[in-house]
């Protein structure tokens, strides 16, 4: 505890590794959650589509929290009201979404690029402290200032230990998020081409035509 509070970047460091152990551990107990097959999903929401059994559709996502499913449930609300209205559903559904997937990931961009500057900068200020316990007692210079240098270069190590796994996490996290929102776009284009292909065409577009 000694070190801890001599060191005060050190501690800091720590409270930030805790608080990244949090979010990954909470983001990914998140999106494991929201996984779903989506080749299969499409495939079998468009098998209740062709029937003509959108209530069965619907009832097949009940439950589902993948935010795949939650966007197809949101366009199969608005099915009977044409595809604009279907389409509006599901961005909306989706901006919001984005926004629960993408929680809390700047927290973890921002340890992974800050973290080994906090390090570093404890590492700074230790080796002053260094020098001055150094200028305090010269008659034991040597181990002094070994000691204090042995000791601030911790601050640069745990700044790394830090910052390289929350920016592992954060590309990880990254990708998945980018992936969700993929298959959350394709998934909204099968419904609606469905929807568009089945869609009566309207009087003067037929005699246009």
């Amino acid at each position: 505890m000694e070190q801890l509070r001599r060191y005060p970047a050190v501690t800091a460091l720590i409270a930030l590794s805790l608080l990244s152990v949090t979010i990954m551990v909470e983001r990914g107990i998140f999106l494991a959650g929201g996984k779903v097959d989506f080749e299969t999903l499409a495939k079998e929401l468009l098998a209740f589509l062709r029937d003509g059994d959108a209530a069965g559709a619907r009832r097949a996502l009940a439950g589902n929290r993948a935010p795949e499913a939650q966007i197809a449930a949101a366009g199969l609300e608005q099915y009977g009201r044409g595809s604009e209205a279907m389409s509006e559903a599901m961005a909306s559904v989706k901006s919001r979404l984005r926004l629960d997937l993408e929680r809390n990931l700047g927290v973890l961009g921002t340890l992974g690029s800050n973290a080994p500057f906090i390090g570093l900068f404890g590492t700074v200020l230790g080796i002053v402290r260094s020098f001055r316990d150094l200028a305090a007692n010269m008659a034991d210079a040597s181990s002094a200032v070994m000691a204090g240098i042995a000791e601030a270069l911790i601050a640069t190590a745990v700044g790394l230990l830090v910052a390289i796994p929350a920016v592992v996490a954060f590309n990880v996290f990254k990708g998945r998020v980018r992936t969700s929102v993929t298959d959350c776009q394709m998934l909204a284009r099968i419904l609606l081409s469905h929807l568009k292909s089945v869609e009566p065409v309207a009087p003067a577009a037929a005699a246009a035509e």
